[in-house]
């Protein structure tokens, strides 16, 4: 797929690579309506639809979690699957509480829902913080579902999110841009 609109830049982290949006759609695609369904917390969703609402049913949901995650992956790590722990951040000293992975989540996370651990232990294999932050390195489907699901909870473990931060380089031409790849 020829790639327009989710090429534009983020702050000055530069712009997501092909391979990476190729993993969002390929995710995205095949991830269940459940993690994009209504729910009555205040969530990504709550949180940004002043930016990028109002939602138009799950596969324009899809897409805006899509665009979500490509942006908060530029603040978080530069797209990088293999970021490890925040170097400035003075939590970041315990294995639950050093963050991995492209969008820089930690296994103090785990805390937020049932889901996330049953996710995490079904492809994991364990609750381990260093497992935590090796997997969300290497297994990208499970780092993709988990920050999706992990948004779905709460926006507070994510500071690009919860400051909004990233609410300016979300962009509507993007989530079409994805919304018309999903359907492909």
């Amino acid at each position: 797929m020829a790639f327009h609109a989710t090429k534009h830049r983020v702050l000055n982290r530069g712009i997501a690579p092909d391979s990476f949006l190729d993993e969002l759609i390929d995710w995205g695609t095949q991830a269940s309506d459940d993690i994009f369904a209504p729910n009555k917390n205040v969530d990504i969703y709550s949180a940004i639809a002043a930016v990028l609402g109002p939602w138009q049913g799950i596969l324009h949901r899809k897409a805006v979690m899509l665009e979500v995650m490509r942006v908060l992956a530029g603040f978080e790590s530069s797209w990088d699957w293999n970021a490890g722990p925040d170097k400035s951040n003075p939590a970041s000293i315990a294995e639950v509480t050093m963050e991995a992975g492209a969008w820089q989540v930690s296994a103090d996370s785990l805390k937020f829902g049932q889901d996330l651990k049953d996710l995490v232990n079904e492809r994991a294999g364990t609750l381990n913080g260093n497992i935590f932050q090796k997997a969300m390195k290497q297994d990208h489907q499970l780092a993709m579902e988990y920050i999706a699901r992990l948004l779905r909870h709460t926006v507070d473990h994510n500071g690009p999110v919860e400051r909004h931060e990233i609410d300016p380089w979300l962009r509507r031409d993007a989530v079409a841009e994805f919304q018309s790849a999903l359907l492909a």
